[in-house]
C-alpha cells in the first residue's frame, strides 16, 4: 500500500477522480480570477472533501459571518448597521461560488474601506491627550462577548478603550521599570513623563498597523481571506494558500532559515508563533511555546523593539540574525502571562529532530527511555531517516543495557509519517492491524504490521499530552488497544484523525475550462480521509484518553480539536480483528491504584489549582483602571511562577546517556554541551519521574505475577 515515490494508492485513486471530475464538471470560463477561484475551491470541496457540508444557503451564512470577523476580528470597523445593510448578501455566496456573478465581496470591501478609513482619521486625535487610568472602565475582547458597535459613538468608545489599554500596557512596563531605577539609584522618571511616553509607543506602533493596512493588506489579501473562510468552514485543517502564502508555508515547515527555529504568523495585529523546529533554540529552550505571542524583540542588550503592527515578514527580518547572537523575545502567553526569553541564534541540528535514548536508574532497575520528537521520513534520499528505524535501534541499545521496562516520550509531537507508526508499532507487538483508514465514500483499509516477531516485548509506558497528534495518536490508540502498554498523560490528546493533501487549483492548467494564463490560482490543503482505532473508534475529536491521567499546565485552555467549532465529528467504524497482548501485569488494576495516588498528590493537585485560576483571569475581559491592571499582572505572575516551579522535581531524576552514545559524541564538545542541555530538562521533569514511579508499579506486578 506504501511507496516511497507515490502516495499510498486509495489517496491517488481520490485526488484522481477529484481531477476528473472538475475537468468534466463543464461550467464554462468564469469573467475573473476571483470567480475562478470560487469555483474551483467549491468544486474541490464538494467533490473531493473527505465530509463536505452541503454548499447552500445556511452554509452561506456562516461564511458570511466569519468572513466579517475575519477581516474585522476586534469588531471594531463595521457598524451593526452595515451588517444590516449587507446581510441581503448573506445567503448568497453559495451561488457566487456555483457560478453566479461575485457581488457579495465588493459589496463588503466597498464598506470595509469607508470604515477603515474613518479609523485612520481618527486614532491620532484620541492619542493627543493623557488618559486616566484612575477610571473603572474594562475593554471586552472575546469576539463571543461583543457585538458590533450600534452607532458612531460607541464604535468611538471602542477605539478609545482599546488604544487606552494599549497605552496602559505600556504605562505599566514603564512604571515597573522606573521602580527599578529607584532601587539602583538611576534617574527616575515623572508619571506624566512616562504616561506621554506610553501613548507615542502606542501612535507608533498604530501608525504601523496603519500603514500596513493601507498598503499591504490588498482587496487580493482580503479575498484570500475569504476563499480561505470558505475551506475552513469545512473543517479546520482545510485551506487555501495563494501562491506566495503557499510557498511560504513551504519553507517555514522545511525551517530551513529560522534564526531560532520558529514560523510566524500575523493574526489580529499581533505576531504568533505557529509552529517550532525540533532541536532549534526556540525549541531546546522549553519557554517558547505554539500561540505565544512576541510582544517586543530586543537584540542583546538594546532596547526591546515593539512588534504591534508589525507583519510577519517585517518581523522576521528583525527577529533573525548572524549565528551566535542574541534575541530577546517578550512573549504573551496563554494563560495571559508575560515572559521574556533570551535565545542564542543558530542553525538547526539535524541530528536534535530524531530519536534519542536514555537510562533512567532506579535502584537496582534501569528504565530506558526513548524520546521521539515528530515521525519523520526522508523518502528522498536511499539512506534518508526514517523513526521507525531509528526508535528500533534505540530498542537494542536499551536492551543491550538490560533495562526493565522502556517509556516511550510522544509528548507536544504533532505526528508524521503513517508508514512509519504503523512498522514502529509494529516493535511492540506481533503481527496485526494498526489502524483502520476512511476515505469519503465509506471504504476502510486497514493498515497492518506484517512483520512476524516483536523486538521488545517488557513493560512499556506511552507519554502523551494535549499536543500530541495524528500519528502520535494513532501509537498510542494501537498500544491501548491491544493492552501492550499503559498511556499516561493529560486528559487527551489533540484529537486530529484526518489526513490531508495539497492539491493545486490549477490542475495542470488543465483544470477547469478556460483556466486560461492566469491559472497559478492557488493550493489547497484538502480534507482526503479519516483515522480509526482498531477497536473502531476514531481518534478525531476525541483523540486518545490515557489510562492514567496527571493534571497538566495547558488544560483549562481552548487548545484541541474539540474546541473548533468547524472541527469534524467523532464516529466509529466497524472493529478490526485483533488479539489483545497478553501481559502479567493489569492495566485497569494499574490504572485504579495509579490514579488514587495522584489525586492525592499535593504537587499535582496545586498545579490544576493554578492552571484553573489562570484560565478563570485569562477571560477576554481587561481592566483598564491601572491599580487593578498591577494587581491583575502581579497575581498572574505570581501563578505563573508556582506552576513552572511545581513542574520541577525537588530531587533530580536518575537520568544518563547510555554509554555508546557518549562515546559515540567522543571529543565533539557541541554534541556534547546538547546532550547536557537535554539532560538537564529530563532530570527536573516531573511527568517524567511519575511516569518512572508508574512503571516501577507495573516491573513490581510483573515480578509477583511470575512468582505466584
Amino acid at each position: 500500500m506504501f511507496n516511497k515515490k507515490t502516495l499510498p494508492f486509495l489517496l491517488v485513486i481520490v485526488i484522481a477522480g477529484v481531477f476528473v471530475a472538475f475537468q468534466t464538471n463543464g461550467l464554462g470560463n468564469p469573467p475573473t480570477k476571483y470567480e475562478k477561484i470560487l469555483r474551483q475551491v467549491g468544486m474541490m470541496l464538494e467533490q473531493g472533501h473527505y465530509s463536505p457540508k452541503k454548499i447552500d444557503d445556511g452554509f452561506s451564512k456562516e461564511v458570511f459571518k466569519k468572513y466579517l470577523e475575519a477581516i474585522d476580528p476586534e469588531k471594531q470597523l463595521f457598524l451593526q448597521s452595515d451588517i444590516d445593510q449587507l446581510k441581503k448578501y448573506e445567503d448568497k455566496i453559495d451561488d457566487e461560488i456555483h457560478g453566479a456573478p461575485l457581488q457579495s465581496f465588493y459589496a463588503i470591501e466597498e464598506v470595509y474601506k469607508k470604515r477603515l478609513q474613518e479609523y485612520l482619521s481618527s486614532y491620532k486625535e484620541m492619542l493627543t491627550k493623557p488618559f486616566d487610568f484612575t477610571a473603572n472602565e474594562t475593554l471586552v475582547d472575546d469576539k463571543e462577548k461583543s457585538s458590533f458597535p450600534a452607532n458612531e459613538k460607541e464604535r468611538n468608545e471602542i477605539w478609545r478603550k482599546r488604544l487606552k489599554y494599549q497605552a496602559l500596557v505600556r504605562y505599566a512596563d514603564l512604571i515597573a521599570t522606573n521602580e527599578k531605577n529607584k532601587a539602583s539609584k538611576e534617574k527616575v522618571r515623572t508619571d506624566a513623563d512616562m504616561e506621554k511616553e506610553a501613548r507615542e509607543k502606542v501612535l507608533q506602533a498604530t501608525d504601523r498597523i496603519a500603514e500596513r493596512l493601507k498598503t499591504r493588506f490588498t482587496e487580493e489579501d482580503r479575498f484570500n481571506y475569504l476563499a480561505n473562510t470558505i475551506t475552513s468552514c469545512m473543517d479546520p485543517h482545510t485551506t487555501f494558500f495563494p501562491p506566495l502564502e503557499k510557498r511560504s508555508f513551504d519553507e517555514q515547515m522545511s525551517g530551513r532559515f529560522y534564526g531560532i527555529g520558529a514560523s510566524l504568523r500575523q493574526e489580529d495585529g499581533n505576531i504568533k508563533i505557529m509552529t517550532l523546529v525540533t532541536g532549534s533554540p526556540a525549541w531546546k529552550s522549553g519557554e517558547v511555546q505554539v500561540g505565544d505571542i512576541i510582544s517586543k524583540v530586543g537584540q542583546a542588550d538594546e532596547e526591546p523593539q515593539d512588534m504591534t503592527g508589525y507583519d510577519t515578514e517585517d518581523a522576521v527580518k528583525i527577529i533573525r540574525g548572524k549565528k551566535g547572537t542574541v534575541v530577546k523575545l517578550t512573549l504573551k502567553k496563554s494563560d495571559g502571562s508575560t515572559k521574556v526569553v533570551t535565545l542564542v541564534r543558530d542553525e538547526i541540528k539535524l541530528e536534535e529532530t530524531f530519536a534519542r535514548s536514555a537510562i533512567v536508574n532506579e535502584g537496582s532497575r534501569k528504565i530506558g527511555y526513548i524520546y521521539l520528537p515528530e515521525f519523520y521520513a526522508d523518502w528522498e534520499q536511499p539512506n534518508g531517516a526514517r523513526c521507525a528505524e531509528d526508535v528500533a535501534n534505540e530498542i537494542k541499545k536499551l536492551k543491550a543495557e538490560n533495562i526493565d521496562g522502556i517509556i516511550m516520550d510522544l509528548r507536544n509531537n504533532g505526528g508524521g509519517s503513517l508508514f512509519d507508526v504503523v512498522q514502529m508499532v509494529g516493535l511492540f507487538i506481533d503481527e496485526g492491524p494498526i489502524v483502520q483508514v476512511k476515505d469519503r465514500d465509506g471504504n476502510p483499509s486497514v493498515l497492518k504490521d506484517k512483520d512476524k516477531g516483536v523486538l521488545y516485548e517488557g513493560p512499556l509506558a506511552v507519554m502523551v499530552n494535549e499536543f500530541s497528534a495524528s500519528a502520535s495518536e494513532i501509537f498510542a490508540a494501537a498500544i491501548q488497544d491491544y493492552h501492550r502498554g499503559i498511556i499516561i498523560g493529560s486528559t487527551s490528546t489533540y484529537g486530529k484523525g484526518t489526513v490531508q493533501r495539497n492539491i493545486g487549483l490549477d490542475g495542470g492548467r488543465s483544470l477547469l475550462p478556460g483556466a486560461g494564463d492566469d491559472a497559478n490560482l492557488g493550493t489547497v490543503k484538502l480534507t482526503l480521509q479519516k483515522f480509526y482505532r482498531i477497536n473502531g473508534g476514531s481518534t478525531q475529536l476525541k483523540g486518545v484518553t490515557p489510562d492514567i491521567v496527571i493534571p497538566d499546565q495547558y488544560e483549562y485552555f481552548k487548545l484541541r480539536e474539540k474546541d473548533n467549532p468547524d472541527a469534524l465529528k467523532w464516529d466509529e467504524i466497524t472493529k478490526a480483528k485483533y488479539t489483545p497482548w497478553s501481559t502479567s501485569s493489569s492495566v485497569q488494576s494499574i490504572s485504579k491504584v495509579e490514579e488514587e495516588r495522584i489525586s492525592n498528590n499535593n504537587v499535582f493537585n496545586e498545579i490544576k489549582k493554578n492552571t484553573e485560576l489562570l484560565s478563570k483571569l485569562n477571560d477576554g475581559v481587561y481592566t483598564l483602571n491601572l491599580k487593578k491592571y498591577q494587581e491583575e499582572q502581579k497575581e498572574i505572575k505570581t501563578i505563573a511562577k508556582q506552576i513552572e516551579s511545581l513542574m520541577k522535581t525537588e530531587k533530580e531524576n536518575p537520568v544518563e546517556l547510555i554509554e555508546q552514545d557518549v562515546a559515540k559524541v567522543g571529543s565533539d564538545t557541541a554534541k556534547l554541551e546538547r546532550q547536557k542541555l537535554w539532560l538537564k530538562g529530563l532530570k527536573t521533569d516531573i511527568y517524567l519521574n511519575e511516569t518512572v514511579n508508574i512503571m516501577n508499579n507495573i516491573i513490581s506486578q510483573n515480578a509477583i505475577a511470575k512468582s505466584k
